[in-house]
């Protein structure tokens, strides 16, 4: 009545609310929602590009990096793709009400190319660790290195985006916030912690004894990571940050065979290193209950959909 404020609220992100309540005394609190996992599923026809198809589908367009960082060392989508392939997606959202919660992950996806099925599985442990698959067998287990970043620089010559001149491109870079985890994409031993001039903040490590992966930019790295430490695929390994040479945060990330550069999203040393990781049984298993989940939502967002049309 006499004009006061009593209460407020400011909604800050993902559905995070701050309520002050004014009286004798403030009070304030930070309210985070308790979401709803949903699972969704879709399909898209490719006929130029897989952005494009999600897109036009109304599915998460951001999909397609994580397709190109699963499949991109085993098939060639421009030579191998005539058009008209049909992708199948299942893929976990957080909600609070009809609202969207942070970003969407993928648990499934089923590709036909050339005659070969490709299927990948991710967990639901947040970990990033999938397992591949061609015609229902496992071919790889593969950890990315930023779970759901944009792929912003590829291998190759190209223009510096600091310097300005054409030189090349020893790795591919990945767009993320400041501090999201940096994982490692298979299993080796740290061999080195620290800086290297434009590389900034540095994490290295070996799997065998002629391949290695080098995490550049970093912000932080774990206190009990330490160097001759034994990782395993999709275990952190630092944060993405924008140390050395860099024109914001991101994950610089390279692929070393016996010293030299090779592109890090057809080499198939990594997935040799990770074979020994993967079990043949447990791994089918997985792929048997994503498959059904699939068909399942697959015919539930059909049958809401023709409901929705009449």
């Amino acid at each position: 009545m006499d004009g006061s404020p009593r209460t407020f609220s400011l909604a800050v992100e993902d559905g995070v609310r701050i309520e002050v309540v004014f009286g004798e005394q403030l009070s304030t609190q930070v309210v985070a929602p308790d979401p709803e996992i949903v699972t969704l599923a879709g399909e898209a026809v490719i006929d130029s590009s897989i952005f494009a198809a999600l897109d036009e589908a109304g599915i998460p367009a951001r999909f397609s990096v994580d397709l190109a960082q699963m499949l991109g060392g085993t098939v060639d989508f421009r030579r191998e793709m005539a058009g008209g392939e049909t992708l199948r997606l299942l893929w976990r959202e957080a909600r609070v009400g009809e609202d969207r919660i942070g970003q969407p992950e993928l648990a499934f996806a089923a590709l036909e190319i050339g005659g070969s099925l490709y299927e990948i599985v991710w967990p639901d442990d947040g970990s990033g660790k999938a397992t591949i698959y061609v015609d229902g067998e496992v071919l790889r287990v593969f950890a990315q290195p930023v779970e759901g970043a944009r792929l912003s620089s590829v291998f190759g010559r190209r223009t510096h985006p600091v310097f300005g001149n054409v030189r090349m491109h020893t790795g591919v870079d990945f767009a993320a916030a400041r501090g999201t985890p940096v994982q490692a994409t298979a299993p080796g031993r740290v061999n080195f912690i620290g800086w290297r001039g434009g590389y900034g903040r540095v994490v290295e490590i070996l799997h065998g004894s002629d391949t290695m992966t080098r995490y550049a930019h970093l912000s932080a790295v774990p206190e009990d990571l330490a160097q001759g430490q034994r990782v395993a695929a999709g275990d952190v390994i630092g944060r993405v940050g924008a140390t050395g040479t860099a024109t914001g945060p991101n994950l610089h990330y390279e692929v070393l065979v016996d010293g030299r550069p090779t592109d890090p999203l057809s080499d198939d040393r990594l997935a040799e290193a990770a074979e020994s990781d993967a079990d043949d049984t447990a791994a089918l298993s997985r792929l048997a209950e994503a498959r059904a989940l699939l068909n399942e939502n697959l015919g539930s967002e059909i049958a809401k959909t023709t409901t929705e049309r009449l």
